[in-house]
């Protein structure tokens, strides 16, 4: 990246904002003690975004962003399949791993620089995760099987 494009206030919009939308959702995370939490969060999108912004800016010479997406969306798999896990007969860490690439998908979106749609996408994600714990709160029979609380203790740092 040269000296004229880190100075260029779009690329400092789309570093704002993807360590923003990270920070929504590794707050909600955070907050609720599950894996994946602001830093975490935060790097991905970030991350996402400069490997989109980084392939733009080589579109002059040689890209194909569809695959460069594609390999994004590949590689943040692993990412996201390691917070899945079994204890006790359970499957836990899905709705972790779930959020990690809608981070994903929320970082291309700014990369892109479709900030609206980065930040909807955002606002949507936090609110089904906490819509549906308000749910599950007001409705018993959204409270059973892998659903049910239970007692477990605290992550590690993520």
């Amino acid at each position: 990246m040269s000296l004229t494009s880190a100075m260029d206030p779009v690329f400092w919009m789309k570093i704002v904002c993807s360590v923003g939308c990270g920070f929504i959702f590794g707050l909600e995370r955070q907050i609720r003690g599950k894996p994946v939490g602001i830093r975490t969060s935060s790097m991905i999108c970030l991350g996402t975004m400069a490997f989109i912004h980084l392939g733009l800016q080589q579109s002059q010479f040689e890209a194909d962003h569809i695959r460069l997406f594609g390999q994004i969306v590949t590689g943040v798999g692993f990412l996201g399949a390691g917070v899945i896990f079994t204890q006790g007969g359970l499957v836990n860490g899905v709705t972790s791993a779930s959020v990690i690439w809608l981070l994903t998908a929320v970082g291309a979106a700014i990369g892109f620089g479709h900030f609206d749609m980065a930040l909807i996408l955002a606002l949507v994600g936090v609110g089904i995760l906490w819509g549906v714990q308000s749910l599950e709160r007001a409705f018993r029979v959204l409270r059973r099987g892998v659903h049910a609380p239970r007692n477990k203790p605290a992550p590690g740092p993520d």
